[in-house]
């Protein structure tokens, strides 16, 4: 069986090249496809070093830093990619690689990471990030949005079987594509994110993250302003690094870009670890419970999925509701009130559930569920 796995692109190693990283595994012999690639050495040896074949996008001016430009040329794009000599393809989607053309005779299951953000329930909120709310660049965006929105409509119907990854990610499926999917959480490191019941608990919280404004760390940074008693450490650079440097009191302490090793040191010693984004799934609060470290999350998205509130068994965090300081601040009262169920050991086990190997051993069960309805094959 010749098996195709298509992902949007190929440029920095981050989650969805994780997800990646972690199919290959299962399907070692598959080939790679992708809009572009300009994978570095280092990030290519994580993808078992692998080269993708990719679309004319790969020749265009400037395609390795303004590959996003040619947004609008991307469906075009992925549907000139031949995967005729393929029975099983699996694509990784965050974009348009789920659109890429397929035959009756060919199994295709789409593991989504979200359909595309900023052209669908987010549009407004990357017009207006983007400056593009008014003129005629704006509606000239519009509609290119508008063509993008159809396009993944429609190519929803080339697709077998959909994956999400999160609950969060399978009710936007269904109101998008009116498709049902599965979930199948993405893997998550959590053998080197360990826990050592060794190490004592240290009197600050920790937030990290990309400094991006959709990250809310902006908003942490003041909650924690207005709460002088309280210690804060923040590991991450990114755009919004200096304005938030400007807002940052004595008791936080800006940190920058860190090496893994400090990262997950502070993610151990730290009392709690703050997230204040809408995610579609959330990396980091499962990283931090793997480490032993309890969470206070944003209660939307796939937080209520990777982390345990107070009013279930075993609770590893505590949820807010608005993404204001003064919702930050009294979750920090209620995670201190309830700090002693909130017991490290409980974090470290529910972290596991997002274990590489969970994920490895789900997936190929669901395709070979897949394979057996579709052609009646089994392994």
């Amino acid at each position: 069986m010749k098996v195709a796995i298509v992902h949007d692109w190929l440029v920095t190693y981050a989650g969805a090249e994780k997800v990646l990283s972690e199919i290959l595994k299962v399907y070692p012999q598959a080939d790679i496809f992708s809009l572009v690639d300009f994978f570095e050495d280092k990030d290519r040896k994580k993808i078992m070093g692998k080269k993708s074949t990719t679309t004319i996008i790969q020749k265009f001016p400037m395609a390795k830093k303004k590959y996003r430009n040619y947004l609008w040329f991307m469906p075009y794009a992925i549907e000139q990619l031949d995967l005729s000599a393929y029975d099983l393809i699996i694509s990784s989607s965050h974009a348009v690689a789920k659109g890429i053309l397929t035959s009756p005779d060919q199994l295709h299951i789409s593991y989504v990471h979200s359909p595309i953000r900023y052209a669908w329930d987010m549009q407004h909120q990357y017009l207006k990030e983007a400056n593009l709310e008014k003129g005629l660049k704006g509606i000239l965006v519009r509609s290119m949005l508008k063509k993008i929105r159809d396009w993944d409509y429609r190519t929803a119907n080339g697709v077998d079987f959909f994956i999400s990854n999160s609950d969060f990610i399978g009710r936007r499926i269904w109101k998008v594509y009116r498709r049902e999917s599965t979930t199948l959480y993405p893997p998550v490191d959590v053998i080197d994110f360990d826990y050592d019941a060794s190490i004592v608990k240290e009197d600050f919280y920790l937030t990290a993250s990309r400094m991006v404004p959709y990250k809310k760390i902006e908003l942490i940074v003041e909650a924690f302003a207005k709460m002088p008693d309280k210690k804060l450490v923040v590991i991450g650079t990114g755009p919004d690094f200096e304005k938030i440097k400007a807002k940052a009191t004595s008791n936080v302490n800006l940190m920058g870009y860190q090496s893994f090793e400090v990262l997950k040191e502070n993610m151990q010693k730290a009392k709690g670890f703050v997230f204040a984004a809408e995610e579609d799934f959330g990396i980091t609060p499962v990283e931090a419970q793997a480490c032993g470290t309890p969470v206070i999350a944003f209660g939307k998205g796939g937080s209520l999925e990777t982390v345990r509130g107070l009013n279930t068994k075993k609770p590893t965090g505590v949820f807010f509701y608005e993404q204001t300081t003064e919702a930050i601040q009294d979750a920090i009262e209620n995670f201190e009130r309830n700090i002693d169920i909130l017991k490290p050991e409980n974090c470290r086990a529910h972290a596991l559930a997002f274990s590489p190997e969970q994920f490895k051993q789900k997936l190929q069960q669901f395709v070979d569920e897949k394979k057996l309805e579709k052609w009646g094959l089994e392994e």
